[in-house]
């Protein structure tokens, strides 16, 4: 191999170097005559790209979510309680369930057709590749039912959870809260009553008094989800009735699964709830008791009977019968007597002149005969209903009456048809004609052809659409009647009566927030203010204020721990020095 030619000895690679190559120092000097190329930047892209990032995005609280409610009113409010938690956080609350990108079903499980759509809701979801929260009494009584395998589900008791378990499902996450709320091992009616709330109706607040109930009705799912009887303390329950009447609403219901029950885990009763929300309920508003069954108001008749006749309380009450035959509803485990029931009715018609007693009847109950079906039919027969709730038995699994034998469906369909007919073969109306009414203006009707107001009575008047009546008392004559409703001419020189109250709400506006949210706010609230613009849907300021007082809970703990152990370490350390 060819040696290299040189003259001197070198000592490093680095020493190759030739006169017209550049000294260190020429370098140095033409670096500074070199400017570096700024990169353009689409600033406005920039910025749109940050205020609204993709649709797929897995940052919590900017997703739109659509939620769907069956059921009872009860139901209804836990869907509401809901909804509002899920917009003060900043989550859109959309009617456009295609548009949505999580679906939070919250579920009934009374009868099978209810579960059924329940079913078919959770699969359309999944075929449209949406997240699914599930909620409501199907879950909280059958969580190992197949078609729930894999999915997210809050308990009817866990609703003041929902943004964290809806966060985690937008993670991509199958979260699952079930658990009971207790205080000192005692069981508490649920989730706190002044949680943000957007109401279906803003003119109508929906407020459970209590959980549960005392029964163990062999037909009965509900149970199974709901558990024991739990009431809300009265003044938890009057102040979330003055917060309302403040935010506009006229009209509030009282519901849970039996109200009569109302405070028998709590040593006070019905009667004494009652009477503390009258003194708050402001003239032109209106009250309207729910469900009660015939044992928990029988010993309470004189006290209900002055309540009922209070002139802010609707002369209306909803006894669940069932049956009229004595044997079916030992079967049922009623824990009453048809005697019971009419003793109550009976009482109520005569010391409430014009009440409505609304009703519900099973038909084809496992062991009912021709013979104890027709004396359900008489009994309908007798006090003609102007409301009746009429249902074919349906057996639900788990229950006890599910195991007995069934009667025939075919016999079921043709006992609930004959009692329907008979429904319907009379006019509860026709004698009101002519009568001079004063009504409660809350909603629009179904056809959207007029507004429906309620009477005294609790009674369905429809009147003309003006939009000076919503709201309102209005004074009205009535000149028509159909099998479910009639219909008011306002009186030319009516007085439209204004309930001494605040503006409502808009319709999706979110009710006032609790002071959690308000302290997590900070200054972005001001004390009087209902959606602050800090909390409007799918706002940063809202997701990043909000998310502050979370993680400053996450934060402590865990800064405190690391403290701990830091100062353990040092303590190790000086010991082996030393």
């Amino acid at each position: 191999m060819p040696s290299a030619s040189c003259d001197t000895l070198l000592e490093d690679i680095e020493d190759i170097v030739s006169q017209e190559d550049s000294k260190p120092q020429d370098r140095h000097f033409v670096r500074r005559d070199v400017v570096p190329k700024a990169r353009k930047r689409n600033t406005q892209k920039y910025l749109q790209e940050e205020d609204s990032p993709p649709s797929d995005s897995t940052i919590p609280g900017i997703q739109k979510i659509w939620i769907r409610t069956w059921g009872c009113s009860h139901n209804n409010s836990d869907g509401e309680y809901m909804a509002g938690q899920l917009a003060a956080y900043g989550y859109k609350i959309t009617e456009n369930a295609s548009d949505a990108d999580l679906w939070l079903l919250n579920s009934c499980t009374v009868k099978n057709p209810a579960e059924d759509h329940f079913r078919n809701s959770i699969k359309k979801a999944q075929e449209e590749n949406k997240k699914i929260v599930l909620a409501g009494c199907v879950p909280q009584a059958q969580p190992r039912q197949h078609y729930l395998k894999g999915l997210s589900i809050i308990g009817v008791q866990q609703i003041d959870r929902v943004v964290e378990v809806v966060e985690e499902t937008i993670k991509g996450h199958s979260v699952r809260l079930l658990g009971q709320k207790k205080d000192n091992g005692k069981r508490l009616g649920g989730a706190r009553l002044d949680l943000p709330k957007i109401r279906k109706n803003p003119l109508i607040e929906i407020i459970s008094i209590n959980t549960g109930c005392l029964n163990a009705c062999t037909y009965c799912k509900t149970k199974h989800a709901r558990g024991n009887l739990a009431s809300y303390p009265i003044d938890e329950l009057v102040d979330r009735a003055k917060q309302s009447f403040q935010e506009g609403v006229c009209e509030i219901w009282l519901t849970s699964e039996d109200t009569g029950a109302y405070g028998r885990d709590t040593g006070t009763n019905l009667p004494a709830l009652l009477w503390k929300l009258v003194e708050v309920i402001p003239e032109g508003a209106m009250l309207r008791l729910g469900m009660t069954n015939p044992p928990y108001i029988l010993e309470h008749l004189e006290e209900m009977a002055k309540i009922l006749n209070h002139p802010r309380v609707y002369a209306f009450l909803h006894i669940p019968v069932q049956s009229a035959s004595d044997s079916v509803l030992m079967e049922m485990k009623r824990e009453y007597c048809v005697a019971d029931f009419k003793r109550v009715v009976d009482f109520l018609k005569e010391k409430v002149p014009g009440i409505t007693i609304a009703t519900d009847i099973i038909c084809g109950f496992p062991g009912e005969t021709d013979q104890d079906f027709q004396e359900t039919v008489k009994l309908v027969e007798e006090y003609k209903f102007p409301s009746l709730f009429i249902n074919q038995f349906y057996p639900r699994p788990g229950t006890p009456a599910a195991k007995i034998e069934q009667v025939p469906a075919q016999v079921k369909k043709q006992r609930t048809k004959d009692l329907s007919r008979v429904f319907h073969s009379y006019s509860p109306y026709d004698h009101k004609i002519g009568e001079r009414q004063q009504v409660l203006v809350t909603e629009e009707s179904f056809d959207s052809k007029f507004y429906v107001a309620h009477n005294r009575f609790y009674e369905q008047v429809l009147v003309p659409k003006n939009p000076a009546f919503m709201g309102k008392m209005v004074e009205v004559d009535i000149y028509e009647s159909g099998k479910h409703f009639m219909k008011g001419r306002p009186i030319s020189d009516a007085r439209v009566y204004t309930p001494s109250i605040s503006k409502p709400l808009a319709k999706g506006e979110v009710s006032g927030l609790m002071k959690d949210f308000r302290n997590g706010l900070g200054n972005h609230v001001s004390p009087g203010s209902h959606t602050p613009a800090a909390c409007q849907p799918g706002s940063a300021s809202s997701r990043m204020v909000l998310c502050r007082p979370r993680l400053h809970q996450d934060c402590v703990p865990r800064t405190a721990v690391g403290v701990a152990l830091l100062a353990l370490l040092l303590a190790f350390f000086v010991k082996v020095y030393n």
